[in-house]
């Protein structure tokens, strides 16, 4: 926010009720402590109240919401040797996103935190949540009832439906929604006035009328934002794509973020990331041609996968792709939804089902959850190793590795891609076989026994089994996953 936008602010904070749950004014005195468990307050309470932001403001009196300015400058303060910013966000859990801002209001200096709700759960500072009540802090574990209707509105909470900007005229939604790219890709044509225009983009929840003035909700601005910058909720949202020298992260090529929205950049993130991948150059009968190290399919689907089911109530984080000289890693905020081992099998599932609904309809991802079957398929088809899906709390990363020989892979690359191998066949129709797998891996016929190996340790790992566990020829053997 520039300093304008900060006034503003403060000027419409300060006419406020006197016990507003979500708003917290102090002067001078500073406490670490404190800040933390008002953090965890404010943001509950905001939350409770369904509200986008809370605020906690030093240099206005709590009682009058008179402006006395402050000695405190909250981004030059620190807890030991670590600054206040990072020192607070170590205790929270989870980590709601959250901004130190400074400016002078009528010549006195403020400042103030500005903080966004976690739709994941209670917000906790070392441990404990807490909560408004009036213009008290307390213990949410005091208020059970208070805690279970945040609960209740975590499970209910849509990313999609939320408003990332406010009262905007006509005008200003047409500057700050790609409107043009919503019509050209879903192929319809564009109105012949303003309203016509406006009401298709309401009809489809990009904007909400409010008045004579309209939001803009988040799945408008992340799809079709002009500049991601525009919308400071979702900014940070915007994709990162950062090359690296070697294997490791010491040295950065380039890094870019993208500006525009999500549907409306596809096409150019993918053309961007593409263009600057290593390729292989094959001799045809007349002419030479290039061939991309890594199927361009792959690349593709594992975008819009990382777009789409990323958890966008991870405040501070959004997706990204690394690529190195021997893999790539695309990664999103955000646990999975489903299993990582049965991501080829499973029916889809999607934590941000209406914007993958849109997303759908443009072409952007698959209607039936195939594209991770078009990603397995595409990398068995280049004979590369299997790709490698990493899970954690809070983030979820697919690891696209570069060409290796059978020799260069590990015994854990081999029955990862059996088992994907046997899974992508079972799901068509079929059990794997030897001679399924020595395809797969081009192994010629007369070493089977490699394949045999590597079936052998994948069925010891728990992975697959006998189609027909009383066969006795093991030559003609088929094999299915563990789930079949």
């Amino acid at each position: 926010m520039d300093e304008e936008e900060l006034k503003k602010l403060i000027a419409n904070l300060i006419i406020l009720p006197f016990e507003t749950e979500w708003v917290e004014f102090k002067e001078n005195v500073f406490n670490p402590d404190d800040i933390g468990e008002y953090i965890s307050a404010l943001a509950n309470s905001a939350c409770l109240h369904d509200k986008n932001e809370a605020f906690l403001v030093f240099g206005i009196e709590d009682k009058t919401h008179k402006i006395k300015g402050t000695k405190v400058n909250l981004k030059n303060k620190k807890v030991g040797n670590e600054e206040l910013e990072n020192w607070i966000a170590r205790h929270l859990n989870p980590r709601v996103d959250y901004e130190i801002l400074n400016l002078e209001f009528d010549n006195l200096p403020i400042s103030m935190i500005k903080i966004y709700p976690s739709y994941n759960q209670p917000v906790r500072f070392k441990g404990t949540a807490f909560i408004r009540v009036g213009s008290y802090k307390k213990k949410l574990s005091n208020f059970p009832e208070k805690e279970r209707k945040i609960w209740k509105r975590t499970q209910e909470y849509e990313f999609e439906t939320g408003i990332c900007q406010e009262d905007v005229d006509e005008d200003t939604v047409l500057k700050l929604i790609d409107y043009p790219s919503y019509f050209n890709l879903l192929d319809l044509n564009l109105p012949p006035n303003k309203q016509g225009i406006l009401d298709k983009l309401r009809e489809e929840k990009l904007i909400v009328k409010f008045g004579s003035s309209y939001h803009i909700t988040n799945m408008g601005a992340i799809l079709f934002a002009a500049n991601l910058k525009t919308f400071e909720s979702v900014s940070r949202k915007a994709i990162r794509v950062i090359f690296y020298e070697g294997r490791d992260r010491l040295k950065t090529i380039k890094e870019q973020a993208g500006n525009k929205g999500y549907a409306s950049g596809f096409e150019g993130l993918v053309e961007f990331i593409n263009d600057r991948l290593p390729a292989n150059e094959e001799l045809g009968r007349v002419f030479r041609k290039e061939t991309k190290m890594y199927p361009e399919v792959a690349i593709r689907e594992l975008l819009a996968n990382a777009l789409i089911h990323q958890d966008f109530t991870i405040k501070g984080a959004g997706p990204m792709v690394e690529i190195f000289v021997d893999r790539i890693e695309i990664s999103n905020p955000g646990k999975p939804l489903i299993e990582t081992l049965r991501f080829i099998d499973h029916s889809p599932i999607s934590r941000n089902e209406k914007l993958a609904s849109l997303l759908r309809r443009i072409g952007m991802c698959e209607e039936r959850g195939s594209g991770i079957d078009k990603v397995i398929s595409a990398i068995e088809v280049f004979q590369m190793p299997a790709p490698d899906f990493v899970t954690s709390e809070n983030f979820f990363k697919v690891i696209l590795y570069g060409p290796k020989t059978l020799r260069q892979m590990d015994r854990y690359d081999k029955t990862r891609a059996c088992y994907q191998h046997c899974s992508l066949k079972y799901v068509s129709g079929e059990p794997m076989t030897n001679q399924s797998l020595r395809e797969r891996f081009s192994i010629i016929k007369n070493n089977y026994s490699i394949v045999s190996r590597i079936i052998s340790d994948t069925i010891n790992e728990g992975l697959i089994k006998y189609f027909d566990p009383a066969g006795k020829s093991k030559k003609y053997a088929k094999y299915i996953p563990f789930w079949a």
